[in-house]
């Protein structure tokens, strides 16, 4: 689904990736660990092209993200079609990024109404579904202020979901939360790793990581320093790097 090769990333003389080479399986789960600046952020941003890179290629599915190749040199694409490629890829961020003057249900419904030209009430009838899956059925008119914090991320992955993504990236997405409030929220993301969507999940919740993904990979200065299956990386690190960084989270 995701294939990334020597993909770079700078800001001025920073280097924030450094010629990452990894492939995301359809239908798999990846979880990416590491510390604050290690670049895992700016890797999702770059799969979405939020970010522009400065080296590399990345496909999604077996689409060049962002650029046209051509003779060997890339050329980045108008926004309208950046746009149409990001409606394959859904994004929850660590704030719920919710509209606040609008209802639980209006938020849900109002990509797949503009961008894709969805008919309203098949939009709402959509939301509605969207809603009961993530145990939310009885709130679509109330407002992202009248829910708690998990509730508001529950709404965001019920709204990327609305635009029938086929990749679905998540960006910390509890790291935002009172601890009571985590368990909502991964327990949808299960679901949907259960549902075989393909998900890339930047976390800091090493139990998600070990029942739920397929690959764990620990980032550092920009690098992939260590990438296995979660269980293993967790239990048996075989770099000095990841056994230093598991010490100080587990």
């Amino acid at each position: 689904m995701v294939r990334m090769r020597g993909l770079s990333k700078r800001y001025g003389h920073r280097e924030i990736l450094r010629h990452i080479d990894l492939d995301v399986r359809a239908g798999s789960v990846m979880c990416i660990i590491g510390p604050s600046g290690s670049g895992k952020s700016t890797l999702l941003n770059c799969i979405n092209h939020l970010e522009r890179i400065d080296g590399g290629r990345l496909w999604v599915g077996n689409e060049l993200v962002g650029y046209r190749e051509h003779n060997g040199k890339l050329y980045e694409l108008p926004e309208r079609q950046v746009a149409r490629m990001r409606q394959r890829v859904g994004m929850v961020f660590q704030s719920f990024n919710l509209f606040s003057h609008m209802s639980v249900l209006n938020n849900i419904t109002e990509a797949p109404v503009r961008v894709k030209g969805v008919k309203p009430a098949e939009a709402r009838a959509k939301a509605q579904a969207l809603l009961e899956r993530v145990g939310l059925g009885d709130k679509g008119a109330m407002f992202p202020a009248q829910l708690s914090g998990g509730q508001q991320q529950r709404v965001a992955i019920a709204r990327a979901l609305a635009m029938e993504p086929e990749l679905m990236l998540f960006d910390e997405p509890t790291s935002a939360l009172d601890p009571e409030l985590v368990g909502e929220v991964l327990a949808v993301m299960k679901d949907l790793a259960r549902s075989g969507m393909t998900m890339v999940v930047v976390t800091h919740e090493m139990g998600f990581a070990r029942e739920v993904g397929d690959d764990l990979v620990f980032m550092d200065g920009g690098v992939v320093v260590e990438r296995g299956h979660p269980r293993e990386v967790l239990t048996a690190p075989r770099e000095q790097r990841t056994r230093d960084f598991l010490s100080r989270v587990l």
